[in-house]
């Protein structure tokens, strides 16, 4: 019954979209105007002869009626609304619920309004802390981070760019790149189509930079830090601006991007995306995953990329026909911070908070390089076998900081038996799941030894005879 609710919203807002009353649309479809009315209240389902006849008559896709974008709007509202902000305001998740189906573009306006109320006080915050030290006060940032924009648009476009892909196949067949001889293959296209000549410089003489070209010289410098694999990225990357140029501004005016600093970050993401798919040509990386069943650091050995570049590589097999596992990734810092994220597994991450400290990617700063796995259970029921292991960051001298960061990764637990990291597991026994939740405010687990906030949907009561798991989950007789 959800499922055609949302439906029957959605096909009263293209009727309203397009102008027309229901006895017009009603004569399209050939029933009577009182069942159309009945359908878009929910009331009768919507039959596939019936759906298709709508698809056709809006010109639409049948996966434009998915309801992947309505889950995602009311998963952020129910976090937002957790804000304490709200707190006492009687907001169900059925009210959520039937906003982001009914009215997306309200629900999207809240999300952007919350977002900008977000940063305005955050800015307020900095801005006290630096008159209390006497900093000079910059100008308030935009509402939204460049990061967070270019994270929804590799959402919206589930990291899967046909368009990127054809130009790398293209660029080994122009190039006549081989794996075993990728750098020079790179080196001396880069050179003949471009006249780009490619140089490694000492660490000290690159500084902080592992990469830099000069347009009039036509220099690609290169930093001696860098390992091999990576050294082959880089130049990849650069042949994007080099010869993509067109297609990423084609690609960077999606309206999810709003701004110039968005738009500039997003050619660097799409640039990424496609230094990946060189490394790591679709068809034959497909065919390797599979027949080695996802090894990731076995992947890495063959490809020549490192861990990070083959799990991001891992999420972008979606090729309608020739698709991987769905995974999803995230990738955080020790401190919970969460610089990406996408999701083709179906989880739920944060947008307005840290991750959840029971998900194994925040355990693996635990075991530094290790690769530990976990059936993992959310609130609503679904489950996901997920890994994860951290990934150093280094400038590659004794002085040099290094730092750690974390990937997880993970997919629903229906696939993991195509994965080499669930051999040896109980994929069926989910009384041994770890419970675990989007964030704490949004999780009505209260045997939760690890909660930091109350339950939206729990009033906080605070007995001072009673001591549970934590000052926010009561003993529990």
């Amino acid at each position: 019954m959800d499922e055609i609710m949302r439906l029957g919203a959605r096909i009263r807002g293209l009727r309203r979209r397009e102008g027309l009353t229901q006895s017009q649309l009603a004569e399209q479809l050939g029933i009577s105007p009182s069942y159309l009315n009945l359908i878009e209240h929910d009331r009768r389902p919507l039959t596939a002869p019936l759906l298709i006849r709508i698809a056709q008559l809006f010109k639409l896709d049948l996966m434009a009626f998915g309801n992947d974008e309505q889950h995602q709007l009311a998963a952020d509202l129910l976090e937002l609304f957790g804000d304490p902000l709200f707190e006492g305001m009687d907001v169900t998740n059925t009210d959520v619920k039937e906003v982001a189906a009914t009215a997306p573009a309200l629900a999207r306006a809240v999300r952007t309004l919350y977002e900008a109320y977000r940063s305005a006080r955050e800015s307020s915050a900095t801005i006290a802390a630096r008159v209390v030290s006497n900093d000079e006060l910059p100008g308030v940032g935009p509402s939204r981070l460049p990061s967070e924009e270019v994270n929804d648009f590799i959402q919206k476009q589930m990291n899967y760019f046909p368009e990127l892909e054809e130009a790398a196949e293209g660029l080994w067949r122009e190039a006549r790149l081989n794996m075993d001889d990728l750098y020079q293959g790179l080196v001396r296209h880069l050179n003949r189509a471009f006249g780009v000549e490619v140089r490694v410089e000492k660490a000290r003489s690159s500084g902080l930079t592992v990469r830099r070209f000069e347009p009039h010289s036509r220099l690609l410098s290169l930093s001696e830090v860098l390992p091999p694999r990576s050294r082959n990225f880089q130049i990849a990357h650069q042949l994007t601006f080099l010869s993509l140029t067109d297609r990423l501004d084609r690609l960077v005016r999606d309206p999810v991007l709003t701004t110039d600093e968005s738009r500039a970050l997003g050619r660097v993401a799409l640039a990424n995306y496609f230094a990946g798919a060189v490394l790591m040509p679709y068809q034959p990386f497909l065919e390797a995953a599979r027949a080695e069943r996802y090894d990731i650091e076995l992947l890495g050995h063959r490809f020549r990329s490192s861990f990070e570049q083959v799990c991001h590589r891992l999420t972008t097999l979606r090729r309608p026909g020739a698709e991987g596992v769905p995974f999803h990734l995230i990738r955080i810092d020790i401190a919970g911070n969460i610089s990406k994220r996408f999701s083709a597994s179906g989880i739920r991450f944060a947008r307005f908070s840290g991750v959840c400290p029971r998900w194994n990617v925040c355990a693996a700063f635990q075991t530094p390089g290790l690769i530990r796995v976990q059936l993992s259970q959310m609130p609503d029921g679904s489950n996901f076998f997920c890994l994860a292991r951290t990934i150093p960051k280094s400038r590659g001298g004794f002085h040099s900081p290094h730092a750690l960061q974390a990937i997880g990764m993970g997919c629903q637990v229906s696939y993991a038996r195509e994965l080499v990291y669930a051999d040896g597991m109980d994929l069926e026994n989910m009384q041994a799941a770890v419970h675990i939740g989007v964030t704490c405010r949004l999780c009505d687990r209260m045997d939760c030894e690890q909660r930091a906030f109350p339950p939206l949907h729990h009033p906080l009561r605070v007995d001072e005879n009673v001591r549970g798991l934590s000052f926010y989950a009561p003993g529990i007789p």
